[in-house]
């Protein structure tokens, strides 16, 4: 099996590369990472640099929170490429602009490297079931090669086309997760100021058209008044800005993105960049008075 360095091990990254390993792949990891302990109690090998993992793997794997830590990684001092060998895959799979996955492709071109740009959908829960959506840009050999792999992390695993579509792509997800995400919350705020039982309102629309795995999960959320991330308000506004960014360079207005961007921000303003997107909702009941 093709030795397998992971790059990230946030709560995302951690689960999925626990998965690696529990699949049987050889994966090494950051010495200073803190979840590094961890998988080296469970058969990872431990490295000090980016460089020096990929020196020592046939794939590797960066799971990062934005374009510049990818970069910084990758193209910095004691990165990837000064280790990443000719015939190596790289695979970002975290969520960045498809302008940055480009620029990484290109790189690893230059160093004899086949590149995917693999960004996932599904949160910490679909992390730690193996079960992430993955769409992924990038040459098809490529794509073969990773399949394997990605088929240990996640269910749902398309093939979108060239360097950079598997990012475009995931702007678009994230665009509908958000704006669904303030739908749910409006609709929530609304019903609880009308003194309707949120519970019995929930189970009814799962079972009619409106229903969605954000009002199911989402909405469960609300109703628990569990804010705790699955996905932090902070991290979904950065890709927030990476689709409006691409409706400028495409001349798509994004009205609705911008809005809830816009949502976001305020929370941002008042400390809740940690919390769940979900909690979208806390600020719908504090401009509806409640």
């Amino acid at each position: 099996m093709e030795k397998i360095g992971f790059i990230g091990l946030g709560i995302m990254g951690r689960p999925m590369a626990l998965h690696l390993l529990k699949a049987g792949y050889p994966v090494a990891v950051l010495e200073k990472n803190k979840a590094s302990g961890e998988l080296v109690a469970v058969g990872a090998r431990s490295f000090p640099t980016p460089a020096a993992i990929a020196q020592h793997s046939d794939v590797v794997i960066t799971m990062l929170p934005d374009s510049p830590d990818v970069s910084d990684v990758v193209a910095g001092k004691g990165g990837v490429l000064e280790g990443i060998r000719q015939g190596s895959l790289f695979i970002d799979m975290s969520t960045i602009a498809p302008a940055t996955a480009k620029s990484l492709y290109e790189w690893m071109q230059k160093k004899g490297v086949e590149a995917l740009d693999a960004p996932v959908s599904g949160g910490q829960a679909g992390a730690e079931g193996g079960t992430l959506s993955i769409m992924a840009g990038g040459g098809e050999q490529a794509f073969q090669r990773a399949l394997p792999i990605f088929q240990v992390m996640g269910k749902n695993i398309i093939h979108i086309g060239g360097p950079g579509s598997g990012q475009m792509t995931k702007a678009c997800n994230q665009m509908i997760v958000g704006m669904t995400i303030q739908a749910v919350a409006e609709a929530f705020t609304l019903a609880r100021k009308a003194g309707v039982d949120l519970g019995k309102m929930r189970e009814a629309l799962l079972g009619g058209f409106a229903q969605s795995r954000i009002l199911d999960l989402h909405g469960k959320r609300i109703i628990e008044r569990n804010f705790s991330p699955g996905f932090k308000i902070r991290l979904h506004r950065k890709d927030m800005n990476i689709a409006l960014e691409a409706g400028k360079e495409f001349s798509v207005p994004l009205y609705g993105t911008a809005q809830v961007a816009a949502h976001m921000d305020a929370l941002l303003a008042e400390g809740k960049g940690e919390s769940d997107h979900s909690a979208l909702a806390l600020l719908m009941e504090q401009l509806a008075g409640i």
